[in-house]
């Protein structure tokens, strides 16, 4: 009988058989975050999302609506837009045989149209993936049905509400950063509070021990406060003497931080002065790619753009340690002497992403142990 209080096995961290299983059952029912309606403010604006082999990309039509279409032509299968985003004022034309589409999805040119025998433009609308729209974003799903984004968010969206989010503005480029690990791996250092005071100083001198965490239905939480402690170094001491007051934001949250995570492979770091956005993408049983971008309001005080500034530095420091840190786990898998480890009770976040998953996949996990 398995144990409640268990990890995964090694092996679901790099067999690539289970690999396709978990993505089916746990990754294509999910909602993913392809932009900001801000990342597109104009018509023909567009963001791109690959995962799963599925091509995604969000594009503002002339009617205002942000519409979430499958990136390949209906010809022969070619990619439509490129790049992470882009502009395509007007039409979106495929750059293989020139089929055009409006940017409502609309086939409304197709060279030598008269040699495709009874064909009929109607059948080739430029088919549309699941989405909507909810704090400001714009979300996609690949197997439609499921919970609503608004109904899994619930328990947190009178938090949330408090930042503003509908009205941020992207800070810089949508930034893609490939990992050599499993992508649970990512989510699952994310999600553990018992490393931050032993593999980072910054992070730990910012908040000190006022880490928590919860788990509310699909969203696990950690949090903490931005504090004075003995471990400060010059980026968090200068953060936090900096840090101006947030007018719209109540003085229990001038200075806390939180992470939501929506399960399974999706995140916000929410600061006072911003917020980050993580998307943890699978690409193989041993390769994961992190999608991430800052969201801001407009802001022009000189405090708040050195706090932002410093907000990326420390929040650098604490990649490159998660880095170092996954690796040495995604290599130590591999090991004979290793198969499963023990979880605290206090390690929820952790817990809940073992109950899913096993609960998901019971054959696949029940067959190998």
């Amino acid at each position: 009988m398995t144990n409640a209080y268990e990890s995964l096995p090694a092996w679901a961290y790099y067999d690539e058989g289970y690999f396709q299983k978990e993505m089916e059952a746990v990754v294509r029912p999910a909602w993913q975050l392809v932009c900001h309606q801000n990342d597109v403010p104009n018509v023909g604006d567009y963001v791109t999302l690959d995962i799963l082999n599925e091509r995604l990309v969000a594009v503002r039509g002339k009617d205002g609506k942000v519409r979430v279409f499958h990136n390949v032509c209906r010809h022969r299968g070619s990619r439509l837009l490129e790049g992470n985003d882009g502009s395509c004022p007007g039409r979106i034309r495929c750059p293989y045989h020139a089929w055009t589409w409006d940017l409502e999805g609309t086939l409304v040119n197709v060279p030598y149209e008269r040699d495709f025998e009874g064909f009929d433009r109607a059948d080739h609308f430029l088919p549309e993936a699941e989405s909507c729209e909810f704090l400001g974003f714009i979300w996609a799903r690949l197997k439609p049905g499921g919970p609503s984004i608004e109904d899994q968010f619930a328990p947190y969206l009178d938090e949330l509400s408090r930042y503003r989010i509908e009205e941020m503005q992207p800070l810089g480029r949508l930034t893609l950063r490939p990992r050599a690990v499993n992508w649970k791996q990512i989510a699952d250092n994310y999600a553990d509070a018992l490393h931050i005071p032993v593999a980072h100083p910054g992070l730990s001198g910012l908040v000190g021990n006022t880490y928590g965490m919860e788990v509310q239905g699909d969203i696990h939480k950690m949090w903490g406060d931005v504090m004075d402690t003995r471990k400060d170094s010059w980026s968090t001491k200068l953060y936090k003497s900096l840090l101006p007051k947030v007018d719209h934001l109540p003085d229990h949250l001038q200075r806390h931080w939180c992470y939501y995570r929506l399960w399974p492979n999706v995140a916000f770091d929410v600061y006072p002065d911003q917020i980050d956005f993580m998307q943890f993408i699978p690409l193989s049983a041993t390769e994961t790619l992190i999608r991430e971008v800052a969201y801001v309001l407009p802001d022009d005080r000189r405090e708040m753009q050195a706090a932002r500034y410093l907000n990326w530095r420390i929040n650098r420091e604490v990649n490159a340690e998660d880095t170092a840190i996954i690796n040495r786990v995604q290599d130590g898998m591999a090991s004979s002497s290793f198969s499963t480890g023990p979880l605290a009770k206090t390690e929820v976040c952790l817990l809940d992403s073992v109950r899913r998953i096993r609960e998901a996949l019971p054959k696949e996990l029940g067959e190998r142990g």
